[in-house]
């Protein structure tokens, strides 16, 4: 096999992956980023932005107006959720035939009037079915942009951009809050409508000038991006010749066989449980709202609706500083799992001391521990970008396990919250608390499980290479950081060290010695 030089790694790296990579290269990467991360935290934003609305909306008016009662918030969710679910692989499976920079940008338009829709709304009925649609229109969204994010980076900088564009995620709460607050004391009343439907109202307008947007600055992904404005002809044929190196294959048709493959390996199997886990595995955090709602009784108020819309933001505050904290940790270590490993330890005791604590005693340690319970929610990134390099050489199983991830996810959610997060035993939700303990504990199983197997593999495709010589038995099996195999067996601040492994950049599971035994 080809030799190959592996580099000393310079400290640039460290802190952003394309400083030491070729002009051209370099360059590419920077459109790449300014017009795909730009795009999708845009969209990801106000996507976010109306899923916490909906929450503000009911403590801010909308419970009283139309007559909403008990478990009531929590059906509106779910049909939502049961909306997001349906669309979820039949758009990703799509997505492998229609061009991105078409369908997300449509899909988001139809979307946007939707949720502005949400604000003629006179009755629970007309909520649950209008959300339902919101959700279906944007099922297409998250997964899709996972998707094409793993269509076009390397396993060293995968990490970054999937939880870069995750924290957009938390700023929409964040700014939900802001803008619940401002849409209340500045547009309540205005043309006769309340401040909460105000608030769909303005997403919607924010939305549809970043869908059309997307119409301009979306890639396709690297087999049918056209040369364009953003784009050369020689830049796509780097994107082409980055994902070729590292075995991350474009799209193929479907048949019979590829089909039945998605589910004949493990990956579907430990993948789509430790996503489901950690979606939801930081139900705590919507009680912070409630908790500080239950304070004021009749005549007497102790928090008004902006102080109750606004200081639980700390939650997403905090999600922000640890998704982008892990994200580099991650890609430089090239390991998912650890991590996932630390966050899944410091959420479950959070969990297990706001179910251990009484609700109006240490009023700070308890508003604190609520802040901390969006911890692991910046592992997002991270799992799908998993998701993304372990599955790398079937692009079509690629988006199927990436899709089914968020979509299982949001199966487990749709009944699950109900069940263990009742609205009428909010604050205290002891069980929830505790089950929540739980699912974290299960969700670092299956991450040291994926991790497990993700070592097997390669051992078998390394020992299959050696057996064959000049072959290419490894194409199907060989994983994008197998080559960490024989990285360990050489210096890596020797310059001049060579390996027979095919890959040009060692990417994801390379572990420093100083770090690990």
């Amino acid at each position: 096999m080809p030799k190959q030089v592996v580099k000393s790694r310079p400290w640039t790296t460290y802190i952003w992956d394309t400083w030491d990579k070729p002009e051209p290269e370099r360059r590419f990467l920077f459109k790449l980023d300014a017009c795909l991360l730009t795009y999708a935290a845009l969209s990801y934003f106000s996507k976010y932005l109306d899923q916490q609305n909906i929450t503000n909306a009911y403590v801010s008016g909308m419970k009283e107006d139309l007559g909403l009662h008990g478990n009531q918030l929590n059906y509106i969710t779910t049909a939502w959720t049961c909306g997001y679910v349906l669309g979820q692989i039949p758009s990703n499976m799509l997505i492998t035939r229609i061009r991105p920079s078409i369908w997300i940008p449509t899909m988001e338009v139809i979307w946007s009037v939707l949720t502005m829709v949400l604000a003629s709304a006179k009755n629970f009925e007309t909520l649950v079915v209008v959300r339902f649609f919101v959700g279906l229109a944007e099922s297409t969204f998250y997964p899709a942009i996972q998707y094409v994010i793993g269509s076009w980076y390397k396993g060293d900088e995968l990490g970054k951009r999937a939880c870069i564009f995750h924290t957009a995620s938390a700023l929409g709460p964040m700014f939900s809050g802001f803008l619940q607050t401002g849409a209340y004391n500045g547009l309540n009343g205005v043309h006769g409508l309340a401040g909460w439907k105000w608030l769909f109202i303005i997403d919607g307008v924010i939305t549809i000038p970043i869908a059309l947007l997307g119409y301009i600055i979306m890639p396709d992904l690297p087999s049918n991006t056209k040369p364009s404005m953003f784009y050369t002809q020689e830049q796509i044929e780097i994107g082409q010749r980055r994902m070729a190196e590292i075995g991350r294959k474009p799209p193929a048709p479907f048949t019979r066989k590829k089909v039945i493959s998605f589910f004949t390996t493990w990956h579907i199997y430990t993948l789509v449980p430790l996503y489901v886990l950690f979606n939801n595995g930081s139900g705590p955090a919507n009680s912070m709202i409630f908790w500080l709602k239950s304070f004021n009784k009749p005549g007497h108020q102790v928090y008004t609706v902006g102080q109750i819309n606004t200081y639980p933001l700390g939650i997403q505050a905090v999600q922000v500083i640890t998704t982008l904290v892990y994200a580099w940790w991650s890609d430089i270590m090239r390991a998912r799992w650890p991590p996932m490993l630390f966050a899944g330890t410091w959420n479950m005791i959070t969990s297990i001391v706001l179910a251990s604590t009484p609700l109006y005693e240490h009023i700070t340690r308890r508003w604190v521990f609520y802040y901390f319970t969006q911890c692991q929610g910046g592992l997002s990134g991270l799992i799908l970008a998993w998701a993304n390099e372990l599955t790398g050489h079937d692009n079509e199983k690629r988006s199927f396990v990436v899709a089914s991830c968020n979509m299982f996810a949001y199966v487990v959610q749709a009944w699950l919250p109900i069940i263990i997060f009742p609205q009428v035993e909010q604050p205290r939700v002891f069980k929830g608390n505790v089950t929540t303990a739980c699912i974290n504990f299960s969700m670092m199983t299956f991450a040291m499980t994926t991790y497990y197997l993700s070592r097997r593999d390669q051992r078998r495709a390394r020992k299959q290479r050696e057996s064959t010589p000049g072959s290419d038995v490894s194409e199907d099996i060989v994983l994008e950081d197998e080559v960490d195999l024989d990285l360990k067996k050489t210096p890596i601040a020797a310059s001049t060290t060579t390996t027979e492994e095919t890959p040009t950049v060692p990417t994801l599971e390379h572990r420093h010695p100083t770090h690990f035994v």
